[in-house]
């Protein structure tokens, strides 16, 4: 299970899993692109299928949950990416920002975590990987919103991998640096020259960079890693 597939690094992850062998089901509250994604990714092999829904919501994450259960049986890996940004000075945030950010960027993950921990626990087999970022670490001015979420998720990461590692369920979070997309490229080269300064590898990262490390989180290479983040920043911290 992937969420917030339709798109950016959802798609690469899907497309990354899909190309190592899983059946991918994908959530969003978009659906606008959705048959062509699925169409894509099955080119790799496999199943993939999209549901519709809000992660926000806690009756329609279990609601999709319970029917992947019912289609393929079980439920290995959980990919929390969904997220949205509502950026503005703190002066200026509105409490809806604050409420949107944190219901979708936090709230989420608990709702789609407490979808599958149960059937995960029965199977004895779980691989949860929480998509944080590097702002959850640093901060970042116009983002207290969104950072506090990020920095909350990895506080989540860590105590739920202790509850469940006994079942051979991981739980481990990502948190990418500054990742080429569709929003770094409308940047200036002016912009970009500034982002750029403070990464000692001098490029940006990729979608597959972070697709990457979520397919080493959730192959049999990193059985023994839980309750840890894997930073993809090219040594920005």
């Amino acid at each position: 299970m992937v969420t917030g597939g339709s798109r950016g690094i959802g798609k690469e992850v899907m497309t990354k899993l899909a190309q190592a062998g899983a059946d991918v089901c994908f959530i969003d509250l978009i659906s606008d692109l959705a048959g062509q994604v699925e169409e894509e990714v099955k080119t790799h092999g496999g199943q993939c299928v999209f549901y519709k829904g809000n992660v926000a919501d806690l009756d329609q994450c279990v609601k999709i949950a319970d029917e992947i259960l019912e289609r393929f049986s079980k439920i290995d890996i959980l990919v929390n990416n969904a997220g949205i940004t509502r950026d503005a000075l703190f002066m200026r945030m509105s409490r809806e920002n604050w409420d949107d950010v944190i219901n979708i960027n936090l709230g989420g993950i608990f709702n789609m975590c407490k979808a599958v921990i149960r059937p995960m626990v029965k199977a004895k087999y779980g691989r949860i990987i929480n998509l944080s970022s590097i702002v959850g670490y640093t901060g970042n001015p116009g983002q207290v919103n969104y950072s506090s979420a990020k920095a909350g998720l990895i506080g989540f990461t860590k105590s739920l991998a202790k509850e469940v590692a006994s079942r051979n369920i991981t739980c481990n979070a990502i948190a990418p640096g500054f990742i080429k997309s569709d929003m770094t490229d409308k940047l200036d080269e002016t912009q970009k020259n500034a982002m750029l300064a403070n990464v000692p590898m001098k490029r940006m990262g990729t979608l597959e960079d972070v697709a990457n490390g979520v397919l080493f989180l959730a192959s049999p290479l990193a059985d023994y890693i839980t309750g840890t983040t894997l930073h993809i920043n090219g040594g920005m911290f």
